[in-house]
């Protein structure tokens, strides 16, 4: 009988993986204690988590906003950023990264990402530079930091604001410094499924009082902070986190820390199993990333030498007990949103004239990304939680079924 339990061998990992999200009597009583207030509304407990949180990424200001979407939109808008303007992104990321440049009626750029980290490539930002650019975007995919010294120093030369999507890297460090505010400002996401939540919302953290004011001004409907309430300077909106959700985020604070280290060590077992397996390889660690979180822990697969398509081992992983992800299917600039025939000012920014360059997304190639969407398998934070004994056996697992790969074929 094969070893196999796609063929009816013995199930490595015969449990269950831990659920999402954690909570208790942190989170009971904290939303409690604002029902029972009667103040449910953009209060003390969202001044007190935009400082808590700031400060845990080392960051002096914290403005919240209703996700992490509209934080990205808000630093835009704050930095200036608008039409006729480019913005360099990655294509291995989120819908939002790309389409809150869009939103802003700049154009994105997509610049190809590392083989190895899965983050932005500084060398391609390096040719993807025009006059028009105005700022780059890296995302810390995974919770690692893209090269942010090689960044500052290709923003620099420029002129360009630097602005971290740091969704993935609650807790991440980059020389010693807590991402957000490594660059000009960045952005965090407390969706349902990231590894601090409120089901939504989100922060942009900056050390420039300046980005801050703005964005305050734009996520609370334009007002100043020494104007009258009924007094709108700046055409915001109504971007504001609630006092639940502030309450519900104070409590999974307190939790962020211990978590981030248990899934630091989770990592050490996997890769400490996995590193020398033929038909794996891991991401490329960096000394200058002094801590890093995992949103989830992505590897490649060498489908030519396992023999197999990236769709079989997930199939031969789940009947072990493991659950992996694809991941990102397809690099953003493959998205229908991109491809489709776009004319008219209802189509600006595509179509802007305030844009006079010719958008071709379909003519957009980034190969890097192109291989990762195509091989890359991810590893869920909320399993990178289990117990040692049971991270052992998710990485002796997968070892099995990379050793046993012939069968699959």
């Amino acid at each position: 009988m094969s070893e196999l339990a796609i063929f009816g061998g013995k199930k490595t990992c015969d449990f269950q993986w831990p659920g999402w999200p954690v909570y208790g009597d942190k989170e009971r009583n904290a939303l409690l204690e604002v029902l029972e207030s009667g103040k449910w509304w953009y209060g003390e407990k969202v001044q007190e988590f935009e400082s808590k949180f700031a400060e845990f990424q080392n960051a002096k200001y914290g403005v919240t906003a209703t996700s992490g979407t509209t934080a990205l939109e808000s630093a835009l808008n704050a930095l200036g950023i608008g039409a006729g303007d480019e913005v360099i992104v990655p294509p291995y990321t989120f819908m939002a990264t790309a389409s809150a440049v869009l939103r802003v009626n700049a154009i994105p750029i997509f610049a190809d990402i590392e083989p190895d980290t899965f983050c932005i490539d500084p060398e391609d930002v390096k040719h993807k530079v025009t006059d028009r650019t105005k700022a780059i975007i890296p995302v810390h995919l995974a919770g690692h930091v893209a090269d942010m010294d090689r960044l500052w120093e290709i923003a620099r030369k420029h002129d360009l604001y630097l602005i971290e999507d740091a969704c993935h890297a609650w807790g991440s460090q980059w020389n010693g410094k807590g991402v957000g505010a490594v660059g000009h400002c960045g952005v965090f996401s407390f969706q349902a499924s990231k590894n601090i939540n409120s089901a939504e919302g989100g922060i942009m953290l900056t050390d420039h009082e300046w980005i801050a004011d703005a964005c305050r001004s734009i996520t609370n409907c334009g007002r100043s902070k020494t104007g009258a309430w009924y007094e709108h300077h700046v055409i915001g909106s109504n971007l504001r986190l609630t006092e639940f959700q502030a309450a519900i985020l104070l409590a999974q604070l307190t939790r962020l820390e211990s978590q981030t280290m248990k899934r630091m060590q989770s990592v050490k077992i996997i890769e400490d199993v996995l590193r020398d397996v033929p038909g794996i390889h891991l991401t490329r660690h960096d000394d200058r990333m002094t801590r890093r979180s995992y949103h989830f822990y992505p590897f490649r697969l060498d489908l030519k030498r396992l023999g197999m398509s990236r769709a079989r081992f997930i199939e031969a992983c789940e009947a072990e007990g493991i659950p992996l992800s694809p991941g990102y299917t397809m690099p953003l600039y493959k998205n229908p949103m991109f491809l489709q025939e776009k004319e008219g000012p209802a189509n600006c920014p595509f179509s802007c004239p305030y844009y006079d360059r010719k958008i071709d997304y379909a003519g957009v190639n980034c190969p890097v990304c192109e291989e990762v969407c195509n091989d890359t398998c991810w590893i869920t934070h909320p399993m990178l939680l289990a117990d040692e004994t049971n991270i052992a056996a998710l990485a002796n697992g997968i070892k099995k079924v990379c050793e046993n790969a012939g069968e699959l074929a």
